[in-house]
């Protein structure tokens, strides 16, 4: 049974219940003076905490999406993140190695009527990386009236280090994006769900780390030209767009400033808005005080011009670290457009909420709406 699965919760939950039942039951027993009695009693104790702490940690773990796997809980992931990509030119960019379902209520789980999921390999031939992912296809890609059609595609990325596999049992990306269309408030997007961590255990913060990997040619050139190449996806930056919650916020936000011929809107959600340094992401800089400028959010604001693309950036104003950040940002954004530059800005700013996936299931209905309003649709 996986780690996140709904058997490994109810297992969890049940033994609890029956050893604290036990426990209450057999207490009597162990009333009595004695090395056994206490020794029986700490056992009962110990044994009825340590169920308890582990159905909990279990229930939350597959409600954030902290590990995916008892492998990857235990630190014995060793799927490989990174690998050289020797194909020739032309060669097949992306692999299909599941295709899932999508149960909705109601909807049955005809791809004509609410969209399939499958779980991909992109391999990059120009940053020489290759990492999974999930692509949801709306409903619209299997009927015949959308045959000719080239869709609007999303890139959605997790924090760090996260799974991808949050995006779609905790965060519901796909069923949002479901929900959204068909209620008429959103066009049919694909969406391409990823975690930023393609050089596992490094945080490279989605950029091109000198002498490491180059995490930002990944995102930026090799994920939406091998979309593209597979699916029917439009190949420009109006038709593409990023999203992405905590580090992913950060990338989302950065790729798009810095590659405006990939991405024409970026949504963070409580993103940060610099490159952190520590020991996650060692030097991801290689001691150049100016990728490092260049990778500040701020800075590019005062010292760089401006590019043509939408921001959406959220925030609470208790419970949040970035708040302050957020303000500034989306300020100085502002003071940018005032002069006439084509950068725009747009926020969702909560009154309460804390950097969690409760929070974020909170803004992403709207943040994809947005999203959806700001891609082309052909």
């Amino acid at each position: 049974m996986g780690l996140t699965s709904n058997n490994v919760v109810m297992v969890s939950v049940v033994a609890s219940v029956l050893l604290f039942g036990a426990t209450v039951w057999l207490w009597p027993r162990f009333a009595r003076r004695g090395v056994a009695a206490v020794l029986g009693r700490i056992g009962l104790l110990l044994v009825t905490q340590v169920s308890l702490f582990a159905a909990l940690g279990l229930f939350a773990n597959q409600s954030f999406g902290f590990y995916g796997s008892w492998s990857d809980l235990f630190g014995t992931e060793t799927e490989p993140g990174v690998v050289v990509n020797h194909d020739a030119p032309g060669s097949t960019r992306i692999l299909v190695t599941e295709s899932r379902k999508m149960n909705v209520s109601g909807g049955g789980s005809v791809p004509a009527a609410v969209g399939r999921i499958e779980k991909v390999t992109i391999k990059g031939p120009l940053s020489g990386l290759a990492s999974p992912a999930y692509v949801y296809l709306p409903p619209q890609y299997f009927q015949p009236a959308y045959a000719g059609r080239d869709f609007p595609a999303a890139l959605v990325l997790t924090g760090y280090p996260g799974t991808t596999e949050a995006l779609i049992n905790g965060l519901k990306y796909p069923q949002t994006a479901l929900r959204l269309n068909k209620e008429g408030r959103m066009r049919p997007v694909v969406l391409v769900m990823m975690r930023p961590t393609v050089a596992p255990p490094r945080d490279t913060e989605c950029m091109d780390v000198p002498g490491g990997p180059r995490t930002e040619t990944f995102f930026t050139k090799d994920v939406p030209s091998a979309v593209a190449g597979h699916y029917r996806v439009g190949e420009h930056a109006r038709d593409w767009g990023v999203i992405g919650n905590s580090t992913g916020g950060y990338c989302a936000l950065k790729m798009a400033m810095r590659h405006p011929e990939s991405f024409s809107a970026a949504a963070g959600l409580s993103p940060s808005y610099k490159s952190p340094i520590d020991a996650t992401t060692g030097d991801l800089f290689g001691g150049s005080k100016r990728l490092e400028r260049e990778n500040d959010l701020m800075w590019r604001l005062d010292h760089k011009p401006a590019p043509p693309v939408s921001l959406l950036v959220s925030s609470s104003e208790h419970g949040e670290k970035n708040y302050k950040d957020t303000v500034k940002f989306i300020e100085k954004v502002k003071e940018v457009n005032r002069r006439g530059e084509p950068i725009r800005i747009s926020s969702i700013i909560l009154n309460t909420g804390g950097h969690n996936f409760n929070t974020w299931r909170r803004e992403v209905p709207a943040a994809l709406e947005w999203l959806g309003g700001r891609l082309s649709d052909r």
